[in-house]
């Protein structure tokens, strides 16, 4: 199928099928970075098939110049799509880049008919309340059993879930996360680009309430508190979670939408369990860094996602653009 993938016209706005429409709000569910939703998505036909494209106008330009995060985000949207065909009870057959286009990274169509396993039906289910995590998380641990259930999951889809808790490894990631933050804060277009990003269409301001600097590893200074408090009236060290970094073997595009596919799969088995998670990528938008900890860290493994793992009592919802505006149709010129 050949469709273009920009911006949706009016067009796209009416005629789809009730499958697409469910295919499409699941995807929109998924992990993005600060909230750009960087997808697109098309119809094959009427409910033939689901398409799956990278919206490069929704990127961060300065944050993800390579495009790689944003591809890990449309993995994540595209394990969403097979967990909502099984709800449909079909198998989902996938092929990755289908196609010449480097924007289109999957085809999803309707295989055999099955029921949804239990596993399939409770991330299912988990999908609305998978919520990004900013700040300290409870004092509560998160259970060996269930992160041996989460390396368990990662594995399945080709990537690997490394905790990181030895205190030597723990201080180097730390300081890997901490000199990437400083060089972003320092740069005052990258911090721009971070700002624009909090508010009612991105991060959203409560989300951000907690100082930047208040835990283990630096976070995103989303409302630019860095510049003006110094120091956070209070840090929580030990309320960082468990911390923990996705990996995979290469470094491909289709290595991206695999670890994309991995983590969401991680992160809704999480999120059954009442676990929450947070992003600390910081150190692997730089070429530097991201050698550093590859070789010191994951074993020459590829890093994709550095995340904290725990549990809190408060989740804040982002916002998501409806079905009208990431749902297109076969045909449509381009921007």
């Amino acid at each position: 199928m050949s469709v273009s993938y920009e911006i949706p016209g009016h067009a796209a706005r009416v005629g789809h099928g009730h499958a697409a429409l469910h295919l499409a709000r699941a995807a929109s569910l998924a992990p993005s970075p600060h909230n750009c939703q960087p997808w697109l998505f098309a119809e094959e036909g009427r409910d033939h098939g689901f398409e799956v494209y990278l919206h490069g106008g929704r990127r961060m330009l300065l944050t993800d110049p390579g495009g790689r995060e944003a591809v890990i985000a449309c993995g994540a949207a595209l394990f969403n799509v097979r967990i909502a065909v099984r709800q449909l009870g079909f198998q989902p057959a996938v092929e990755l880049l289908p196609t010449g286009n480097s924007s289109h990274l999957a085809h999803v169509a309707y295989a055999a008919h099955a029921p949804a396993t239990p596993e399939e039906t409770m991330m299912a289910g988990a999908m609305p309340h998978r919520h990004t995590h900013r700040g300290p998380f409870g004092p509560e641990p998160v259970p060996d059993t269930l992160l041996d259930e989460l390396r368990e999951h990662a594995r399945a889809e080709g990537a690997e879930l490394l905790v990181i808790d030895e205190p030597e490894k723990l201080r180097l990631l730390a300081d890997l996360v901490r000199t990437a933050e400083d060089l972003h804060r320092a740069d005052p277009r990258h911090a721009a680009e971070i700002r624009r990003h909090a508010g009612p269409r991105g991060v959203p301001v409560e989300a951000c309430r907690h100082h930047p600097d208040a835990i283990l590893l630096a976070g995103r200074d989303y409302l630019g508190l860095a510049p003006y408090w110094v120091r956070p009236s209070r840090r929580w060290i030990g309320r960082t979670g468990t911390v923990a970094v996705l990996s995979t073997p290469g470094d491909s595009r289709t290595d991206w939408l695999r670890s994309g596919q991995a983590l969401q799969r991680v992160l809704l088995h999480a999120t059954a369990h009442h676990v929450a998670a947070a992003f600390h990528t910081q150190p692997l938008e730089l070429p530097v860094l991201r050698a550093q900890l590859r070789t010191h860290l994951v074993g020459g493994r590829f890093p994709q996602v550095v995340l904290r793992l725990g549990r809190t009592t408060r989740t804040w919802r982002t916002s998501r653009r409806p079905p009208a505006e990431v749902l297109i149709r076969d045909g449509l010129p381009n921007r």
